[in-house]
């Protein structure tokens, strides 16, 4: 008797599973959004929509784009935080996602608890930058300037709380020097400023510079990365000036997560066709153009990223002494 009533309830419950996992065997059956935090245009929102794209051909569905810019992309992340947990809404993350942890005393979601880390998407340099007729020829030159003249060397980023800002705040407490970091409202200003001499130096994201760079209008001293720049073998990594600059290491970064208590296997075949995706010559190709390291990672990995990523940007704030908002 006992025996026949743990049957039925088995096949009770046996029911029940079924149409779960045929849902999730059949998954995707509609197409899928990615909320980007920035407006269309930028490295994230073409980062994305080249990632989709591949993505939407692998599974067979269209991958839509949506743009949904805020401060700290606080909007985007409560878009998806309280979306269905299905895997067909999913988040852009970036490193912006770490800063809002540090940079906001309140937030409508926990990005560690609230999101579900698929895949790391790629990676992009951050550049010291100068005119290209300025008397630093070198990062050396440049360190050589802030030590002998400690508060005299501007040092230019977009807005304050930004990756770029932050990069060079920590820039600047990790080699040890007095210098002024002034933010612009964006990175045409900084480029104004950086040309008429109104700054010495700057510290941007090397894609929107590039062009400047490859046009002898400005010069890169040295990049944040582990290693050298796509193109640019000839520009040197901070961290080849070694000493207490040798451990400076710092790139911003995509990544897809979906909303918290996503199915596993969701997550599990998101992360695997991307792993198959960023691995493509095509799509490699249309990233490096936007000089977008592609770079796959398994949900841990980004998981730790994240983590790692908050913990550092929530100690260069309080350094910085730049009031939570």
């Amino acid at each position: 008797m006992k025996i026949r009533r743990r049957l039925a309830l088995a096949g009770v419950g046996a029911a029940l599973v079924a149409p779960w996992l045929r849902a999730q065997s059949s998954w995707p059956t509609k197409p899928l959004r990615i909320v980007v935090p920035f407006g269309a245009g930028g490295v994230a929102d073409l980062t994305a929509r080249a990632v989709g794209q591949k993505l939407g051909e692998q599974l067979g569905q269209s991958v839509v784009i949506d743009n949904r810019p805020g401060a700290g992309g606080v909007t985007a992340g409560s878009l998806v935080a309280q979306a269905e947990p299905d895997g067909y809404t999913l988040l852009l993350m970036s490193n912006g996602t770490a800063v809002s942890e540090g940079m906001f005393s309140k937030l409508p979601f926990d990005a560690r608890k609230d999101f579900a880390p698929i895949s790391l998407l790629g990676t992009f340099d951050i550049a010291v930058v100068v005119a290209d007729n300025s008397r630093f020829r070198t990062l050396a030159d440049l360190l050589a300037h802030a030590k002998a003249n400690p508060g005299k060397l501007n040092i230019a980023t977009v807005a304050v709380g930004s990756t770029q800002n932050l990069a060079a705040e920590l820039f600047k407490t990790t080699a040890g020097i007095d210098a002024q970091v002034v933010p612009f409202n964006g990175t045409p200003a900084v480029i104004t400023a950086l040309r008429g001499g109104e700054v010495d130096a700057a510290v941007e994201i090397l894609a929107p510079v590039k062009a400047q760079i490859a046009a002898k209008a400005l010069r890169a001293l040295a990049t944040f990365g582990e290693a050298r720049a796509t193109g640019m073998g000839d520009v040197p990594t901070a961290a080849e000036s070694g000493g207490a600059l040798a451990r400076l290491h710092v790139s911003s970064w995509n990544a897809l997560a979906a909303p918290a208590k996503t199915p596993p296997a969701v997550i599990s075949r998101l992360n695997s066709e991307l792993r198959a995706a960023l691995a493509s010559p095509e799509l490699k190709k249309r990233l490096a153009d936007l000089n977008v390291d592609a770079r796959w990672s398994t949900p841990e990995q980004l998981a730790s990223l994240l983590a790692g990523e908050i913990k550092r940007w929530s100690e260069v704030i309080v350094r910085a002494k730049i009031p939570r908002q």
